[in-house]
């Protein structure tokens, strides 16, 4: 099939919005209510997917928690963009001493993931959504200016630029002219993968308790809530479990399929 990857990376994003935009205006039962007595339901056709140990409806929770997920992705790889694109353009555009500071710089961050750095800010700050979003976003920095970087010295090696220095066209001119457009389209396919990684990462945050505190509903606490109950009731960790794997499956797919798309070496001959 022509452009598998965009097809279905696109599907399965799309779900992940429209969970998040639906259970901001509509969910079966409170996502954050507490009902004892409907503990532990099995699926049934009041509660879809069936409830928790709190007696939560499960499937209020999980499109609830798509809300965080695109929360954090969206706030943590605009950071990274805002911080590590313009970087990227001065280090590519600038002078030699300007690229090797911000190449030792990025490789200073490398050493920091991003459970570290939330583990750092959560001793601070303690953990929460912005704790997490902070971290990530400041984890991939680094990744948008090296991008960033590697596709603006592409451009000015080209003979157009020349002229254009010759001409006496300013830097920055150059670069809101002839760079940044040029580099567009890997800097989309960057942010597309950075997304699912950002996504994982909130996951992974929010099961070690550095992220989005309880009782607002995340994907990685439920999995962690369902540990106890993994053998004997194994769709609690099962559900949570699929929405982040289609979540980062999608985006790493949409990544891939507007690689191929706009990248004309990779075009599939007609």
């Amino acid at each position: 099939m022509r452009r598998a990857s965009l097809v279905i990376g696109t599907t399965l994003v799309a779900l992940t919005v429209l969970s998040g935009l639906l259970s901001l205006v509509w969910t079966p039962f409170d996502p954050v209510g507490v009902d004892p007595r409907s503990a532990l339901q099995a699926p049934s056709g009041a509660h879809w997917l069936g409830t928790d140990q709190l007696g939560s409806d499960v499937f209020s929770r999980l499109i609830s928690g798509a809300q965080i997920c695109l929360v954090v992705g969206l706030v943590s790889v605009g950071i990274a963009a805002v911080v590590g694109i313009p970087l990227g353009v001065l280090s590519g555009m600038g002078p030699d001493w300007l690229s090797r500071l911000v190449v030792r710089v990025t490789d200073v961050l490398y050493a920091f993931p991003a459970v570290l750095l939330a583990i750092l800010l959560a001793a601070v700050l303690g953990g929460s959504t912005v704790t997490g979003l902070v971290a990530i976003g400041v984890a991939t920095i680094p990744v948008f200016t090296r991008v960033t970087r590697a596709g603006a010295l592409q451009v000015m090696s080209q003979d157009h630029i020349t002229a254009a220095r010759v001409a006496g066209i300013g830097w920055f001119t150059i670069a809101r002219r002839h760079v940044l457009p040029n580099i567009a389209p890997l800097l989309g396919v960057q942010a597309s993968v950075s997304f699912a990684m950002a996504v994982l990462a909130e996951a992974a945050l929010s099961y070690l308790g550095l992220g989005t505190q309880p009782p607002t509903p995340t994907w990685g606490r439920m999995l962690y809530d369902a540990r106890v109950l993994l053998f004997s009731h194994p769709g609690l960790a099962l559900w949570p479990a699929a929405a982040i794997a289609a979540a980062v499956l999608g985006f790493n797919l949409l990544g891939d399929g507007l690689r191929d798309l706009l990248d004309p070496r990779l075009r599939e001959v007609r």
